[in-house]
């Protein structure tokens, strides 16, 4: 289920759109999982996308722990955003 628009959009500019915003704040999700709720897409998605499985996204999703810089750059590859926009 989409939550937004299908018009969702990334800025070139490296700005975090408020409705991605909004979601880590109010919901309480990391930037990960933000990202791809506003871009409507699901785990599996993002993981093929990786190269890894749904349940190692979760664990990355759940911000626990660190993300490592090579890892920062597969996700923010799949989702098509930059390494700072997931950081913040």
């Amino acid at each position: 289920m989409r939550i937004f628009p299908k018009s969702t959009r990334i800025p070139k500019s490296g700005n975090i759109p408020n409705d991605v915003v909004w979601l880590s704040i109010d919901k309480g999700y990391t930037l990960a999982r933000a990202w791809r709720e506003y871009l409507g897409m699901t785990q599996k998605e993002v993981a093929s996308r990786m190269g890894i499985s749904q349940a190692a996204l979760s664990q990355m999703e759940s911000g626990e722990k660190k993300l490592r810089k090579a890892l920062l750059e597969k996700l923010a590859g799949a989702l098509g955003v930059t390494i700072e926009q997931l950081r913040g």
